[in-house]
């Protein structure tokens, strides 16, 4: 695995923003718990998944991340030529090109002399994002930048699930994450990274891309194979994390997991020594979010606490790719906004089937 730490940085604010559109398990799973299909109470045992919130047909995770930075630089009063890196981790962009965050950029009102690209990351998106944002931040002459974690992963109308059990997993979601150049040695992130691409196929979505052009778009997802990857590596990665950092569970205010599966995220806390009231949970409320998983646990458990008071959280995203990634953080309860529902969109211009 890659170790990385970047002094003089440190997250600022997050926030998390989902489509104000409710869709219960029931509703999803309607036609197949008629027909007997579907043990609707299993699986809710062994996902954690009870509802989640889908985009509307106009809309994209773009502007759920786009509301959420929105609302971190009005809250915070950010002078918005200050943001010099713009970060876009999703696997649903707007369009095939231009980059969704060059677009992110012109919609926030940004400086120019801005960098934004899109990163081609999932579940494991939030460490990876927080790795090249950083690293950028330091490097250059800009003061802040943002992170924006978003998917359309709860619904997918250009294309079909294999297993219709993964199509009632994942739900869509944004955040928008800020980071600030502090020039303190006390504030400084340190980030462990790895990935497998020999387990491509466990994750994937394919057809309609330059290989395989002429197939039709379909999503699977080796459950077995996931499962195994997930309980192996993410809980090697953080004990490795908390020994080489001197650190325990009881160290933590959370444990804050991608939003897989309920059971996978249980049987990490298991083997890493976190108690369960110390793992944060959301996927009952949102299912599993991809990249946006871990700053929308956060804001959903922390986003309406107003005590002011420093809380430390160590995370783990892992997934498609196969990829992983760890890394801690403290932030301020006031920093983290209370989880925005909108179904406001961005009309580009062009009429739909251009």
């Amino acid at each position: 695995m890659i170790n990385n730490t970047i002094r003089g940085i440190k997250i600022s604010s997050i926030c998390a923003a989902v489509p104000d559109n409710l869709v219960t398990l029931e509703d999803c799973a309607e036609s197949e718990i008629k027909n007997n299909e579907f043990n609707i109470a299993k699986y809710k045992k062994s996902t954690g998944v009870s509802e989640k919130y889908l985009c509307i047909k106009q809309q994209a995770p773009s502007d759920l991340c786009v509301y959420a930075a929105e609302k971190i630089i009005t809250e915070k009063n950010i002078d918005r030529s200050e943001i010099g890196v713009i970060v876009y981790v999703t696997l649903s962009p707007d369009y095939r090109n231009p980059a969704t965050a060059c677009v992110m950029q012109y919609r926030l009102g940004l400086s120019s002399s801005c960098i934004a690209f899109d990163m081609n990351m999932g579940c494991s998106g939030f460490g990876y994002g927080l790795n090249v944002i950083s690293s950028l931040l330091a490097t250059s002459n800009s003061s802040k930048a943002l992170l924006l974690c978003g998917e359309l992963a709860g619904q997918t109308p250009a294309r079909k699930y294999k297993d219709l059990s993964d199509y009632y997993l994942f739900g869509d979601a944004g955040s928008a994450i800020l980071l600030e150049k502090t020039g303190s040695e006390k504030d400084s992130l340190t980030i462990y990274s790895a990935s497998d691409g020999s387990g491509f196929k466990s994750i994937i979505t394919y057809g309609g891309y330059v290989r395989h052009a002429e197939a039709p778009i379909e999503s699977k997802m080796d459950g077995v194979e996931v499962f195994n990857f997930a309980v192996d590596k993410a809980p090697e990665m953080i004990k490795a994390y908390m020994n080489d950092m001197g650190t325990t569970p009881d160290d933590y205010d959370k444990l804050v997991l991608h939003q897989a599966n309920l059971y996978i995220m249980k049987q990490i806390a298991k083997r890493t020594g976190f108690p369960l009231d110390k793992m944060a949970v959301s996927i009952d409320k949102f299912g599993n979010t991809s990249s946006a998983s871990i700053p929308l646990t956060i804001a959903n458990d922390y986003g309406k606490d107003d005590s002011d008071s420093t809380k430390r959280f160590l995370t783990c995203g892992f997934g498609v790719g196969l990829s992983w990634a760890a890394v801690e953080f403290t932030i301020s309860t006031k920093d983290v906004f209370p989880v925005i529902y909108t179904n406001e969109w961005f009309n580009d211009g062009f009429t739909e089937g251009c």
